[in-house]
């Protein structure tokens, strides 16, 4: 496991656990919120859990 995948883990996790995706923007040194939930993988979960919960 690299350092790249610890940064990216620790994000999660802190993301999940404090729900504060301003401050992890400004510990990645990213320039939106939106590239901070695309790269802690935000944004998949998201698209996962509406697509599970979609039916017709």
């Amino acid at each position: 496991m690299g350092t790249h995948s610890m940064r990216k883990t620790f994000g999660y996790h802190f993301y999940q656990k404090y729900k504060d995706l301003a401050l992890l923007q400004q510990i990645f040194g990213h320039s939106s919120q939106s590239v901070t939930m695309r790269y802690i993988g935000i944004t998949d979960d998201m698209i996962d859990q509406a697509m599970q919960n979609f039916s017709l």
